[in-house]
């Protein structure tokens, strides 16, 4: 039997997590695209956060949101998730990167029910800074 995939997290502009609120899934793949455009939505490891925020998020002025994504809720809801390198189309393991760092993708647009917690975010002077996690009150499908 495999272990269960443990929790992982996605960092959002405030703006679109208001707007998948309204209307019941999330696709926004990372910042500045779109899941259409891109095919996925780009997700980390808790501990990959703070990299991924150096790289793409650090010049960020506008309010942020994590979001603890439940794996369980989207298999539940038939939502691949795949771990793969940063950007899945520079292919795997080569003699350059031998062990890529692997990251959480998903395949489909993120229900706000498999969202089990959000958390208030912001980047100040390229560091993310976090508020207290708040408990998620959405209803379970």
């Amino acid at each position: 039997m495999s272990e269960p995939r443990r929790t992982f997290w996605h960092l959002a502009e405030q703006v679109h997590w208001d707007a998948a609120l309204r209307s019941g899934h999330y696709d926004q793949s990372t910042l500045g695209a779109t899941l259409q455009q891109v095919g996925f939505i780009h997700c980390s490891y808790p501990e990959q956060l703070p990299g991924v925020v150096k790289l793409v998020y650090s010049r960020v002025s506008a309010p942020l949101v994590v979001l603890e994504i439940d794996p369980e809720r989207l298999a539940a809801a038939a939502i691949e998730v795949r771990d793969e390198p940063g950007d899945p189309h520079l292919g795997g393991p080569s003699a350059d990167n031998p062990a890529p760092e692997l990251f959480p993708h998903v395949y489909g647009a993120l229900p706000v029910s498999a969202v089990a917690r959000t958390r208030p975010a912001a980047v100040e002077r390229g560091w993310l800074d976090l508020a207290p996690w708040a408990d998620t009150p959405y209803p379970q499908e």
